[in-house]
């Protein structure tokens, strides 16, 4: 069979970059309404640490949500806002194959978002701890963010990006860290909790249900977590936001489906290949173990031209068990239209197990797994979790009503996929395309430009909750990816 070895084209059409016009608006006099900005404290997970390209680095560090609102707070009489500093040009994504070599930020190489070698790892955070300002860690979830175990030296919990700068590692939490911030002065907060709740599970394919976290842990997760935040300062107010749908971000939309191109030939022989498995499905359908539907949509057929990839689908009829034996077949079928493409398979789709052998290529001579793939069933189930979980979000912010305003960051992020945005007549959507592209390359996190509009979009709710003019930014004055290299 034809070796296939290459990387996966998402088909991205990228738009040569042209200068942005941006109209400043005719303002009012700025003013903090009935709110207080002399301290602010934000916690959360990546989104508000500043997360970009897959990494934590200086450019997203410096363009974190918290630290652009807190800029423009300034101007009605916001303090300083501290964040523990990277101190990194390339940051740190993951280590490369051998094991060691340190990978750094992602950046597109043709269309392929792909990472800068070497990167650095991420240092312990030189600063006054007692000074900061921003909680943000990327990868906690609610229950991580309440156990000192996240900031554990060598626990299988640890998270080093809150260990570098945790107040006591391995005693202290990031919400105790947070919640002792907000009460040495603080006057209002920022809360973005729980994406990770959803996002780690969907991302990772649906594969692991550990890290998927159920509703009544939530519950619970999610009053501790705000009630420590509310607890620390009585008179001090904020804003929370809820949790974006993962059809929201670009991540789900770059691989197609049927990412595996072949001529006749190699088509041709892939086929009799999977003859064994194919016959063992006709004969499963014989024996009425399956249904002529799950039959038609498990046979391997590749065709000459685009063609889905294989995977196993835990999902599928057990015919080994049922048959007691006699029908051996694996549950494989290719890739359909409704499945959502993990970003992350574009990395191993159509490379060699064996690099001797063309027939091991994963995807085609070896299934991907069930980590390579989000079904529809496992999308409904993430999507009802999701509404869930922002029901209960938005519960806890009408219980605290006078102090609290909610940041439907769901719904904005749902009108930027179906209708874009203008921003004084320059675009923005949500996609990683140069110039208008609102996300990174990691296709799940902002990009510079990405994180002002949310800004933006922040800022109008806290001036209306509290009647305030906080000024917005421009957000063309910020930069959006950069073009393939």
């Amino acid at each position: 069979m034809k070796i296939i070895n290459r990387y996966i084209v998402f088909g991205l059409t990228v738009a040569i970059a042209w200068s942005c016009t941006y109209d400043e608006p005719e303002m009012s006099q700025p003013t903090s309404g009935t709110a207080d900005f002399t301290k602010m404290v934000s916690v959360g997970n990546s989104l508000t640490a500043g997360f970009m390209d897959g990494a934590l680095y200086n450019q997203g560090q410096m363009n974190s949500f918290p630290a652009l609102l807190a800029m423009q707070m300034e101007l009605v009489g916001g303090g300083e806002f501290n964040q523990p500093d990277i101190n990194s040009d390339v940051g740190f994504s993951g280590l490369a194959s051998d094991g060691t070599t340190p990978l750094g930020r992602l950046r597109l190489v043709g269309s392929v978002p792909t990472p800068i070698v070497p990167g650095e790892f991420p240092g312990a955070f030189a600063g006054d701890k007692s000074a900061l300002n921003n909680f943000g860690v990327p990868g906690i979830t609610l229950g991580t963010a309440l156990i000192p175990n996240t900031g554990t030296p060598g626990d299988d919990l640890e998270n080093g990006l809150y260990t570098r700068f945790a107040s006591s590692p391995g005693t202290s939490t990031v919400i105790g860290d947070a919640a002792a911030a907000l009460a040495d002065g603080g006057t209002f907060f920022t809360f973005w909790l729980g994406n990770n709740d959803i996002l780690g599970y969907a991302t990772g394919g649906a594969a692991n249900e550990t890290i998927f976290t159920d509703l009544n842990t939530f519950s619970q997760t999610l009053n501790q977590a705000l009630g420590a935040m509310l607890a620390a300062a009585p008179d001090a107010e904020g804003v929370v936001a809820n949790i974006p749908d993962v059809l929201s971000i670009p991540f789900f939309k770059l691989v197609p489906y049927n990412s595996i191109p072949l001529d006749a030939t190699t088509a041709a022989g892939v086929n009799i290949a999977y003859g064994e498995y194919n016959a063992g499905l006709a004969a499963a359908l014989g024996a009425m173990l399956i249904t002529q539907e799950e039959h038609d949509r498990r046979v391997i057929n590749f065709v000459e031209g685009d063609n889905g990839y294989v995977i196993t689908d835990d999902e599928l009829t057990d015919v080994a068990t049922l048959s007691g034996g006699m029908i051996p077949i694996p549950n494989l079928r290719q890739t359909a239209p409704t499945d959502l493409v993990p970003l992350t398979v574009a990395s191993v789709l159509g490379t060699l197990v064996d690099p001797d052998d063309p027939n091991t290529a994963r995807g085609v001579g070896v299934p991907l797994g069930d980590e390579s793939v989000v079904t529809p069933a496992e999308l409904a189930t993430i999507q009802s979790r999701t509404e869930q979980f922002n029901q209960l979000i938005a519960d806890a912010v009408d219980a605290n009503s006078s102090q609290l305003v909610l940041f439907d960051a769901n719904t904005l992020l749902q009108d930027l996929v179906v209708n874009g945005a203008s921003i004084n007549g320059s675009a923005l959507d949500a996609s990683l395309i140069p110039p208008f592209g609102a996300f990174s390359t990691d296709g799940v996190h902002p990009n510079s430009r990405g994180y002002a509009y949310l800004t933006n979009e922040m800022i109008e709710v806290i001036n209306s909750k509290f009647g305030a003019n906080i000024p917005e930014l421009n957000p063309n004055d910020y930069p959006g990816n950069a073009l393939p290299e």
